[in-house]
C-alpha cells in the first residue's frame, strides 16, 4: 500500500444531466503483424519447430538442485523449494542475477494476512518436495509442493502450494504454473498478491519493452538508491544515474503498468550478446479483476513480473478473504517465460518484434495440451458462449466493442472486485456478435459494458458451461440508466479520465519517455500537485457550452496542497443555463473512473446550504493518482434533483471533496 499523509483521491467524473418529465417514482502489445513477410516467416517458425530437429530434453538432478537443459538452454532449480537460481542461454552463463541470494533470483510469492492480526506478510512458497511428473525427451514437468499443516498456521500462508516447471524440447523458453488450494475448514486468512518474480543481471539487461510506444534504456538499483526518494518509496528522482541521459528523471514502477487486455509480452534486451527475456502471458483467464484491470509488468532492476493476482489500482477489496473455513482452488497460469537471440549484426530491437511474433504463437496455442494437471483442462474439455449484444438508449444500436465476459455469479459490476475465480472476456465486432471461447466448465454470470454509454449490462440467470458444450445467448439488450433526455454532459461514459485536461509534468520531475506521447502523459509523476500551480487559489469553473472538457476539465478532481504537507478539499462549479424549469424531477448521473478515500458532495444552486443535495460518503481506495493510473474501479451514481432545486437561466452545482481520511493520497 502506497501511502502519504493528509491527501485523498478520486479519478474523473463523467457527468450527465438528464431531465424527467414524471416524479422520480418512476484493444499495444497485442497487435497483430499482418504484412505477408512477417506472417510467412511465423509460419516457417512453427514448421521448423518439431521436436526431432532438437536435442532431447535432460533432467539432472542432484541433493539441493536440479538442471533442465534441451540442448537451447538450460535452468537450475533449487530443490526442493523450488526458485530458479540460474539460466543458461546463448553464451550468457545466467541470466539471472546471481549477486542475488538464490531465493532472490527466480520465485513465486504472495502478499497474506491474519484477518485477526492484519499484518501484511510476504511468503516466498518454498517448496518442500519435488516431484517429477513427466520426464521423456520430450518433455520435462516438475512440481515443488508445499503442503499446509497448522503448525505453521503463523509462519507460511494457509494454502496448499504446487508450482510447476515446463521445459519442452525445441523450446527456447520455459513454462510456470501454479496449482494453490484450500481445504474445507482452513482458518481464516486475507491474501493480496500473487506473482512471479525474475531479477536480471542489471550490467546487460538495461533496455526494457513493455509494449511499441513504451521502451527505453532504464535505471539500475544503484542508480534508485543514489537518487533521491520522492513522496512515495516507488519514486525516485535519479541524480547520479551510471547512464547520465537519466540523471533528472522519475523512476517509478507504477509508470509501466498496463491494462490486463494489452499485458501479454514485456521484457528485457542486453546488447551485447544480443539477447531477449521476456513474459509472455497467453490468457488472461486466471487474472483477477477483469480485462482493464492494471497491473504491473517490468520495471528497473531489472526486473520482470507476472502478475497473477493483485489490490493494484482497486484496494483492498480485490483481495481474496476466505472465511469460515471456505475450501478453494485455482490454477495460475501456465506463462512462457520466453528466451531469444539475434547476431551481433542484427538490431538488438528486433528482438521485441520475434516476442512480440512468439506471443500471438503462444496465445494461438492457448489452452497448452501439455501440461500434467488434471486441474487444467483441455481445449476440448471447455466450453464456448456466443451471442449479440445490443444497447437501447435513445434508440436501438449495436453494442460495437463491448466487453463481453464471463465470471462468478454475483451483481452488476461485481466482476471488477472478483479474485477467486476464472474470468473470460472478449470484446463484440462493429454488429455486437461476440464468442468466448475456451471457457472452463462452471457456472457463471455474463457481464457487459460498452464505451459510450454509462452502467453496466448483466445477464440474471446463472450460466452453467460444461465440457463442449457451446452454448447461444441469442440477443441480449443493454438499456443504460435514463431518465429522459440529456441537457448536458461533460466528458465520454468510458470509464477513464483519458478525455480530460492532463496537465504537463513539473519540469524537474519528468520521465522523459512521456514527454512526447499525449495518450500516455498522465504517466507522469506529480499530476495531482499541478492542480494547485493552475488553481493557487480559486477552483475550477466549467460552464457548459462555453467550456471544453479537454482543456477546462483537469483530469482528477484533487485537493490543494497549502504546504507542509497540507491538503484541504476543493469545490469545483459547474454553471450550466435552463430556458425554463419543467414540473417535475431531474437526474445527475454522476461516473467515478477511480475514488481513494474521497467523499464527493454535490450541492445545487447553494453552495453555503449545510446539507448537500448528495454525497457519496467515503468510497474507494485505489491509489490510482498516485500510481499514475487513469482509471481505477468503476463508480456509478444516479442523483435525484427537485426541480424547486433549480431555476430558469444560470444555475450552479457544486461537487465539493470532503477530505475525511488524511492518510493516503490526492482525491478527485
Amino acid at each position: 500500500m502506497v501511502k502519504k499523509k493528509n491527501m485523498t483521491l478520486v479519478t474523473k467524473f463523467f457527468v450527465a444531466i438528464l431531465l424527467q418529465f414524471v416524479i422520480f417514482s418512476t484493444a499495444d502489445s497485442r497487435s497483430s503483424i499482418n504484412d505477408t513477410q512477417s506472417n510467412r516467416q511465423r509460419t516457417l517458425r512453427k514448421q521448423s519447430r518439431g521436436p526431432l530437429l532438437y536435442p532431447p530434453v535432460q533432467l539432472q538432478v542432484f541433493d539441493d538442485h536440479v538442471i533442465v537443459d534441451n540442448g537451447i538452454f538450460s535452468m537450475t532449480i533449487a530443490s526442493p523449494e523450488g526458485t530458479v537460481t540460474g539460466i543458461n542461454f546463448n553464451g550468457i552463463d545466467n541470466i539471472l542475477n546471481d549477486r542475488n541470494e538464490k531465493s532472490d533470483r527466480g520465485y513465486w510469492d504472495v502478499n497474506w494476512s491474519d484477518p485477526s492480526n492484519p499484518k501484511d506478510n510476504l511468503d516466498k512458497l518454498a517448496g518442500k518436495e519435488i516431484d517429477v511428473i513427466v520426464e521423456n525427451e520430450n518433455q520435462v514437468e516438475l512440481s515443488f509442493k508445499r503442503p499446509w499443516t497448522i503448525s505453521e498456521e503463523n509462519k507460511h500462508v494457509s494454502i496448499n502450494i504446487d508450482k510447476r516447471f515446463v521445459v519442452l524440447r525445441g523450446s527456447s523458453g520455459f513454462y510456470s504454473y501454479g496449482i494453490f488450494e484450500r481445504l474445507n475448514g482452513w482458518p481464516d486468512v486475507d491474501v493480496y498478491q500473487g506473482r512471479i518474480v525474475f531479477k536480471l543481471q542489471e550490467k546487460m539487461f538495461r533496455y526494457m519493452a513493455v509494449s511499441d510506444e513504451r521502451q527505453r534504456i532504464m535505471p539500475t538499483f544503484e542508480d534508485r538508491d543514489k537518487g533521491v526518494p520522492l513522496e512515495y518509496p516507488e519514486a525516485v528522482l535519479l541524480t547520479h544515474p551510471s547512464n547520465y541521459l537519466l540523471k533528472g528523471e522519475v523512476d517509478d514502477k507504477y509508470q509501466y503498468s498496463t491494462e490486463n487486455e494489452d499485458n501479454r509480452v514485456h521484457g528485457w534486451i542486453c546488447s551485447d550478446p544480443p539477447v531477449g527475456f521476456w513474459m509472455i502471458t497467453p490468457s488472461n483467464e486466471f487474472r483477477n479483476g477483469g480485462p482493464v484491470k492494471q497491473d504491473l509488468t517490468s520495471h528497473a532492476g531489472p526486473v520482470t513480473l507476472s502478475m497473477f493476482f493483485s489490490t493494484h489500482y482497486a484496494g483492498t477489496d480485490l483481495g481474496m478473504k476466505f472465511r469460515d473455513g471456505e475450501p478453494w482452488k485455482k490454477v495460475f497460469g501456465p506463462v512462457f517465460i520466453y528466451l531469444n537471440s539475434v547476431t551481433t549484426e542484427d538490431d538488438p530491437i528486433s528482438l521485441w518484434v520475434d516476442a512480440k511474433e512468439e506471443m500471438l504463437m503462444q496465445t494461438e496455442s492457448w489452452p497448452y495440451n501439455f501440461p500434467n494437471s488434471t486441474d487444467f483442462p483441455r481445449a476440448y474439455q471447455r466450453g464456448a458462449v456466443t451471442g449479440r449484444l445490443l444497447v437501447h438508449d435513445t434508440k436501438l444500436a449495436f453494442a460495437s466493442s463491448a466487453f463481453v465476459g464471463l465470471a462468478a455469479p454475483g451483481s452488476i459490476g461485481s466482476w471488477q472486485e472478483e479474485s477467486k475465480g476464472y474470468q473470460f472476456w472478449t470484446q463484440t465486432d462493429e454488429k455486437g456478435y461476440f464468442e468466448i471461447k475456451n471457457v472452463r466448465p462452471g457456472c457463471y454470470h455474463l457481464y457487459a459494458w460498452v464505451p459510450g454509454y454509462i452502467g453496466d449490462y448483466m445477464y440474471h440467470s446463472i450460466i452453467y458451461v460444461f465440457q463442449g458444450s457451446k452454448i447461444r445467448m441469442g440477443v441480449l439488450v443493454h438499456k443504460p440508466p435514463r431518465n429522459g433526455p440529456t441537457i448536458w454532459e461533460i466528458g465520454i461514459p468510458d470509464r477513464t479520465a483519458a478525455e480530460f485536461y492532463v496537465p504537463e509534468p513539473n519540469p524537474t520531475l519528468m520521465n522523459q519517455l512521456y514527454t512526447s506521447q499525449r495518450t500516455e502523459s498522465f504517466r507522469q509523476y506529480g499530476l495531482w500537485d499541478r492542480y494547485t500551480d493552475m488553481y493557487p487559489d480559486q477552483d475550477l469553473v466549467y460552464t457548459v457550452g462555453v467550456s471544453d472538457y479537454e482543456t477546462d476539465w483537469f483530469f482528477a478532481h484533487v485537493t490543494r496542497n497549502v504546504g507542509n504537507k497540507t491538503y484541504i478539499p476543493t469545490t469545483w462549479t459547474v454553471c450550466f443555463d435552463l430556458e425554463y424549469v419543467i414540473t417535475g424531477n431531474y437526474t445527475i448521473q454522476l461516473a467515478l473512473a477511480s475514488a481513494t478515500a474521497a467523499e464527493v458532495q454535490i450541492k445545487i444552486n447553494d453552495a453555503g446550504a449545510t446539507l448537500p443535495v448528495f454525497t457519496t460518503g467515503l468510497i474507494g481506495r485505489d491509489n490510482a493518482i498516485a500510481r499514475h493510473g487513469i482509471h481505477g474501479l468503476y463508480w456509478l451514481y444516479s442523483v435525484n434533483v427537485l426541480h424547486s432545486q433549480l431555476r430558469a437561466g444560470r444555475n450552479a452545482m457544486s461537487p465539493y471533496n470532503n477530505d475525511n481520511d488524511n492518510d493516503d493520497i490526492p482525491h478527485v
